[in-house]
């Protein structure tokens, strides 16, 4: 049985993880664009051929994976023109933009970091599925993804006006339990 659903409604409905997916693996910019086009691209060759009863987001992904992997190469082979100064970034907001340096920061994280939020929180893949994607298992893939999500709220904590934020929401930043610390204490150290 091959695919019957309009592939248009796939490009609707899947568009956004791919491209966030994109964004996370590549950065910001014109490469996570097109490795986003590449991928609808792809698919749009294989669609008729695909099974009905595939998961069409986690094919989707697994395809911007492949995609983002291939721009990262062409990167490494381009030339770097020396005598010209690079592009600046529009200033002007878009929907959907960057305002607050997100995708900068999840594209500082350290790859594995990186790829485990990408696919896991973004392309909403399950710890068992992304770790066939970037290699070894679901609970390492876990860490690297928890570890990614604390640097995360470090970075954002650290740039953020604490006098914006509600006080609960201080509180949180301020106080967030680690994975060591299982059973509430008290001030002086002894549990609750």
């Amino acid at each position: 049985m091959t695919m019957t659903e309009p592939f248009e409604q796939a490009v609707q409905r899947h568009g956004e993880t791919v491209l966030r997916v994109c964004r996370a693996v590549l950065g910001p910019g014109p490469d996570a664009e097109d490795a986003w086009s590449e991928t609808f691209l792809a698919a749009l060759r294989s669609w008729p051929e695909l099974a009905e009863d595939t998961n069409v987001e986690a094919w989707l992904v697994r395809v911007a994976h492949r995609k983002a992997i291939d721009v990262t190469r062409v990167r490494t082979r381009r030339a770097i023109p020396t005598d010209q100064l690079p592009e600046r970034p529009s200033r002007e907001t878009v929907e959907g933009g960057d305002e607050q340096g997100v995708w900068a920061a999840v594209a500082a994280l350290p790859e594995r970091q990186r790829l485990a939020l990408a696919y896991h929180h973004l392309g909403g893949l399950p710890h068992a599925e992304t770790a066939q994607l970037i290699g070894g298992t679901p609970a390492s893939v876990r860490r690297a993804a928890a570890d990614g999500m604390k640097t995360l709220r470090r970075v954002y904590g650290a740039q953020g006006d604490a006098a914006d934020r509600e006080p609960a929401q201080q509180e949180q930043v301020r106080c967030e339990p680690t994975h060591r610390e299982s059973t509430p204490r008290t001030t002086d150290g002894e549990p609750r």
